[in-house]
C-alpha cells in the first residue's frame, strides 16, 4: 500500500502570483472551488517538497495544486524561476497565473479597505505599488497567463480565469429532497415546491403502508393529469434555474419537495425530478428527510 502511495503523482501547479490586491486570493478560492488543493503565500522553494508529500493526498492528485506565493523580494524571484523549471523538469504541468490591475484601481482597492501596501511602508501606496510592479517585472514576463482585473467582476474574473487555464465552470451539483411541512421546511433550501395539490396516497387502504419510493404508490399518482403538467414545468424551471446558479458560482442548488408528512407524494415526486434532471446531464443526489418518520394523514 505504501508503495502505490509513493507512484502517485501530482499532475498539475498553477503558481499564483502578480501585484497585491489585484486578486490573487480571489483565483486561489476559484481554483480551490474546481478541485485543487489550495495554498496561500508559500515559498516557492517549498513547493517541490509539498508536491512530494501530497502525492498522498486525493484532491491534489486529482485536480492539482494551486498556490500563492509571495515573490516580492529579489530572492524569492530567482528562487520562484528555479522552482518552475525543476517542476517542469518532473513532467509536473506548472503554469505561472500573474494578476495585475491598474495602478489607480489598485490605489482606490487600498484606500477603500483601508490596507497598508506590504512595500509602502514609509512611501504613499502609489509609490509602493511602483516598486512592487519593478520588482515583477522579470516574472510578469515568464507568465504563462496574465489577466488584468482591472473593471472586472468577480463572475467575469471568474469566467476569465478559468478559460485561460483551459477549465470550464462546472455545474452545480442538484440536491433534490422530500420533506414533511409537518416536520417544518429544510433550513438550507434554495427552492421549495409543494404537492399537496395531488391526491393524497394515505388515504388508500393498499398504499398506506408504501412510500412513494414503492411503484404502487408512483402508478397511482401518475393517474392524475396535474403531476404530469408539474414535472413538466419544474424540470423547465429546474434546469434554468442549475444553469444560472453555476455562473454564479455557486455549487450546490438545493431543491426540496414538501407534502404533508414527507412520505407519500414527496417522495415520489422527488425520485421523478431525480431521474429527469439525471437524464438532462444534471449531477444529482436524490434523498428523503422524513420518509421514515410515520404515516402523516
Amino acid at each position: 500500500m505504501i508503495e502505490l502511495e509513493r507512484k502517485r503523482e501530482i499532475k498539475r501547479c498553477v503558481v499564483i502570483t502578480g501585484m497585491s490586491g489585484a486578486g490573487k486570493s480571489s483565483a486561489l478560492n476559484v481554483f480551490e472551488d474546481q478541485g485543487f488543493y489550495a495554498i496561500d503565500n508559500l515559498p516557492p522553494t517549498l513547493l517541490p517538497q509539498l508536491l512530494e508529500v501530497l502525492g498522498s493526498h486525493q484532491s491534489a492528485v486529482s485536480g492539482g495544486v494551486a498556490a500563492v506565493v509571495d515573490v516580492r523580494g529579489q530572492e524569492l524571484l530567482n528562487d520562484l524561476t528555479n522552482v518552475v523549471a525543476r517542476l517542469r523538469e518532473k513532467n509536473v504541468q506548472t503554469d505561472i497565473l500573474f494578476v495585475d490591475s491598474s495602478d489607480e484601481t489598485l490605489v482606490r482597492r487600498f484606500e477603500t479597505t483601508r490596507r497598508r501596501h506590504p512595500l509602502a511602508e514609509g512611501k504613499t501606496i502609489l509609490q509602493g505599488i511602483q516598486d512592487e510592479r519593478r520588482l515583477l517585472n522579470g516574472i510578469i514576463k515568464n507568465s504563462d497567463i496574465i489577466i488584468d482585473t482591472t473593471g472586472l467582476k468577480l463572475p467575469d474574473f471568474k469566467a476569465r480565469l478559468l478559460e485561460a487555464a483551459g477549465m470550464s465552470a462546472e455545474e452545480p451539483a442538484v440536491i433534490v429532497s422530500s420533506f414533511g411541512f409537518k416536520y417544518g421546511p429544510p433550513q438550507d433550501a434554495d427552492y421549495i415546491l409543494d404537492v399537496r395539490f395531488l391526491p393524497n396516497p394515505n388515504y388508500v387502504d393498499e398504499l398506506h403502508l408504501l412510500s412513494g419510493r414503492d411503484e404502487p404508490v408512483r402508478r397511482y399518482l401518475e393517474g392524475f393529469p396535474a403531476l404530469g403538467e408539474f414535472l413538466s414545468r419544474a424540470e423547465a424551471l429546474l434546469g434554468y434555474v442549475a444553469s444560472i446558479y453555476g455562473e454564479t458560482g455557486k455549487k450546490q442548488l438545493h431543491i426540496c419537495i414538501g407534502c404533508t408528512g414527507g412520505r407519500h407524494r414527496s417522495v415520489a415526486v422527488t425520485e421523478m425530478l431525480g431521474e429527469a434532471l439525471k437524464k438532462a446531464g444534471r449531477r444529482v443526489k436524490v434523498q428523503h428527510r422524513d420518509i421514515d418518520k410515520g404515516n402523516i394523514w
